[in-house]
């Protein structure tokens, strides 16, 4: 056996003089160097390893270089700023990306006077923007921001030719867009088009109209930005700020400003970091999980090299060191070649996140120092965590064993590792049956560790739980009298270590594969059902090319739509908010189930709340409520009907909203009627049925998730893919007897090559057996969780045509690995 014929340099007989058992102190010394002549000795059984801790660590360095380099930034069109006031910015949770309260307009004012007149201040101007979108040649151009020309003063923007807007009908416009000073063009705003003057253009992106036009179309003020003289002393400019500003706004100078940074691009920045803290989640559980397996499998491979050293002297405790230098030898060379791989594509991963939608634009990744060092000291430490079980079943074997011959595998699983794998199987199927009752807000968690606590249950009674799944597979081999069926049922059962070992990275591939594809088309499966109970029948109208429609479309489209807001309460907490039309009130009314007054109609500066979406069980109809609106101006609405659900928590009148949210957008507009051909396209609408509709109400967000998705069943393939094919490496070594014996009983050459293959691919179904096992639990138990929260029949969606894809790759490499490694032997003739 392989044991028998790759015992360690140091274990020769002349060394066995000078370490016998009487003398311990002398094993110490001799097997303490014996780490890096195993490793050189055995480099087929550590290739596994060296390979999943390279891919491991690449992955890791590249998500925390990338995860260094994302963070905030302030947005090109305000560089010219060098201090800045913020209107106050309540605490909110993670996720939370809904804007701060606005400034009331005299607060603005009063502000911008007294900030202006700062020594040292060129210029003090408050940050204004809305919808602005040119129609060239009959178009929409993609989406541009309208500003009012004092805001080109924030950035490193030039007027390169003609003059700035002074008037209304006047606008700039960037130069990119290929339109001269002199040229009359439609500019679609939130109100609809109007004819348009270009006056000059600019070097930058934008909209530019005069100032008293663009405070007519913008909202509130959150923000002022100073331009310092040169030559002024910023420190004292922010100084004076703070005195001036009072408890008024919160002053933000150098690397503060990135404060400033637009939300959705803060949005998409936590988008992404949700996607890499994902990859080195996964990466970190893979590669500890395929370096124990693997580990353990090498340790039973030498298990009578590992006796050899027991009968020299060598003490348990030395046994592991010895694991554990070898590890350490693979880990440190692992992680220093994976840090830099990482490095070099690091850059790489960025640009895809930026393609992808995961960040925002103008990422770039810098290679900095600390990161590497982390991510090799992480690849170190998972590699020796990986070790630890190797280690102690190494430290356990008796000397006795080097008088082994046979390649069974009859030694008992310990009790801890039943005890261990017992309780984890117990705790995830216990999660999965919480799930069924679990909030929406925890489901997910209780998805996630019912799924891995079972993957690393059945791992650990995988000696125990294989044979059973070995035997259930092949029955109908069992049943037929080809001698490959049974010599194939009979080797992966007498050989259980290796069957499990093998089994284990497809197992956790097939598993991770199954949970996240499961979790993401079964949740996507249910906001479809959602959705097809919200569908409302007949055409809807929506944007085309655009964030949203122009109040000139909703008239167009008969006049039925909601114009989402924010309102904000007297303590800054932001409230979902929407302006609904007579007519689609009316529309709606079916659906707005009153729990108290009545809903069948609104007052001018009426309102209707929302119990589910979170407003304040204190509301009441006739209670008197205070918000500030997006221009900053605090109205006060009487409460006449609290529903049970509806779209937002406050339903307020469409013209009380346009009135105190000028930039507000529709969303979608219910048609009724047939507008005149060409009326809403020019409008920047177009006309869907209501099944498109449905369809693509988040169809990005869908294509995110899913990308997402991909990309980290991907890395789980990968890890299984390496692990099976390192497994299968260090097992030809002790197959190549085992095909000499079958090769002197008669077999020829196809046959010996039949049953490597048919043995493999046994092996590869029983871990995607496995893997189906875990993950379906958890799969079964969200999907009653999803069917309860929203109260609607919930499919269990699985792509299985993508997991057989990736089962089917795994076992081509299985196959090809097992066949062409022991070549030596199949030529060998009988």
């Amino acid at each position: 056996m392989s044991g028998a014929r790759s015992a360690p340099a140091g274990a020769q007989s002349g060394d066995t003089r000078r370490t016998a058992p009487g003398r311990p102190g002398a094993a110490r010394r001799r097997v303490a160097p014996l780490s890096l002549a195993s490793v050189r000795d055995h480099r087929s059984a550590f290739a596994a390893t060296f390979v999943t801790v390279v891919l491991g660590v690449a992955i890791m360095a590249m998500t925390s270089l990338t995860f260094a380099s994302a963070g905030p930034r302030l947005p090109d069109r305000l560089a010219a700023v060098t201090v800045a006031v913020q209107a106050p910015v309540i605490e909110k949770v993670d996720g939370d990306f809904s804007p701060a309260r606005p400034w009331p307009p005299g607060t603005v004012a009063d502000l911008t006077a007294r900030l202006a007149a700062i020594p040292g201040v060129a210029r003090a101007v408050p940050d204004r923007s809305f919808y602005a979108q040119p129609v060239i040649k009959g178009r929409p151009v993609p989406e541009q921001r309208g500003y009012p020309w004092q805001v080109v003063g924030l950035a490193p923007y030039r007027l390169v030719e003609g003059v700035p807007p002074r008037g209304d009908g006047q606008v700039a416009l960037d130069r990119s867009l290929g339109v001269p000073p002199g040229v009359r063009l439609t500019v679609l705003t939130a109100r609809g088009p109007a004819a348009y003057l270009v006056t000059g253009t600019v070097d930058g992106p934008g909209v530019y109209l005069s100032d008293a036009t663009a405070g007519r179309l913008a909202g509130g003020v959150r923000f002022i930005g100073l331009v310092t003289e040169p030559g002024a002393d910023v420190r004292s400019v922010e100084a004076a700020a703070r005195r001036t500003t009072a408890r008024a706004g919160r002053v933000l100078a150098g690397d503060s400003l990135t404060a400033l940074e637009a939300l959705a691009d803060a949005r998409t920045r936590w988008i992404g970091t949700q996607v890499l803290s994902a990859m080195t989640a996964l990466a970190v559980f893979v590669t500890g999980f395929v370096v124990a397996t693997t580990s353990a499998f090498g340790v039973s491979r030498r298990r009578r090299e590992f006796a050899l050293l027991r009968t020299i002297g060598a003490t348990p405790r030395q046994v592991r060191r010895l694991v554990y230098g070898e590890a350490l030898v693979v880990g440190g060379a692992a992680a220093a070649l994976g840090a830099l791989l990482g490095a070099v594509a690091a850059p790489l991963l960025g640009a895809a996140l930026v393609g992808a939608g995961f960040e925002p634009p103008g990422l770039r990744v810098a290679v900095g120092p600390a990161p590497l060092a982390a991510t090799f000291g992480g690849g170190v430490l998972v590699t020796l965590a990986g070790a630890w079980s190797a280690a102690r079943r190494a430290a356990r074997v008796s000397p006795l064993a080097a008088l082994r011959e046979a390649d069974v595998d009859d030694r008992p699983i310990p009790r801890i590792r039943w005890i261990t794998g017992v309780l984890l199987c117990a705790g995830g199927l216990a999660a999965a049956v919480t799930s069924v009752a679990a909030a929406a807000d925890g489901l997910i968690t209780n998805v996630l560790v019912s799924a891995m606590a079972m993957i690393l249950g059945i791992a650990a009674l995988a000696p125990a739980v294989v044979p059973a799944t070995v035997r259930l597979v092949t029955r109908p081999l069992h049943r037929s009298r080809g001698a490959t069926g049974v010599l194939v049922r009979e080797s992966a059962l007498a050989a259980v270590r290796r069957t499990a070992s093998t089994a284990a990275p497809v197992l956790v591939m097939v598993g991770c594969a199954v949970l996240i594809t499961g979790m993401v088309r079964t949740t996507a499966a249910a906001f479809a059902a959602v959705r097809a109970t919200e569908a409302v029948t007949g055409p809807v109208v929506v944007p085309a090319g655009g964030p949203g429609l122009t109040d000139a479309a909703v008239t167009a489209a008969g006049g039925a739509a909601f114009l989402p807001t924010a309102v904000y309460r007297p303590d800054g907490r932001a409230v979902m908010a929407a302006g609904v039309t007579p007519r689609m009130l009316e529309s709606a009314r079916s659906k707005l189930i009153p729990l108290a007054g009545s809903p069948d109609s609104l007052g001018e500066r009426e309102a209707i709340v929302a119990r589910k979406m979170g407003a304040d069980p204190e509301w009441r109809p006739g209670t008197m409520l205070s918000f500030a609106f997006e221009d900053g101006v605090t109205v006060r609405v009487k409460v006449v009907a609290v529903v049970d659900d509806a779209p937002v928590e406050v339903i307020l009148p469409y013209d009380l909203v346009r009135a105190h949210d000028p930039p507000a957008l529709a969303e979608e507009a219910h048609l009724r009627g047939a507008p005149a051909a060409g009326t809403l396209a020019a409008l920047g609408a177009r006309v869907v049925d209501a099944g498109t509709h449905a369809a693509e109400a988040d169809a990005e967000e869908d294509r995110l998730v899913w990308t997402f998705t991909v990309l980290l069943v991907i890395v789980s393939a990968g890890y299984a893919a390496i692990a099976v094919a390192g497994t299968l490496g260090m097992a030809a070594a002790g197959r190549v007897r085992d095909i000499t014996v079958l090769r002197l009983a008669g077999a020829t050459t196809g046959q010996a090559v039949r049953a490597l293959a048919v043995e493999t691919a046994l092996v590869v179904a029983v871990g995607a057996a496995l893997g189906v096992m875990v993950a379906v639990p958890a799969l079964a138990g969200m999907r009653a969780g999803l069917a309860g929260a929203f109260g609607v029949p919930v499919p269990l969606v699985v792509p299985w045509p993508l997991i057989l894809g990736i089962v089917g790759g795994c076992l081509l490499l299985a196959v090809a690995a097992a066949v062409t490694v022991p070549h030596r032997a199949l030529r060998r003739p009988a």
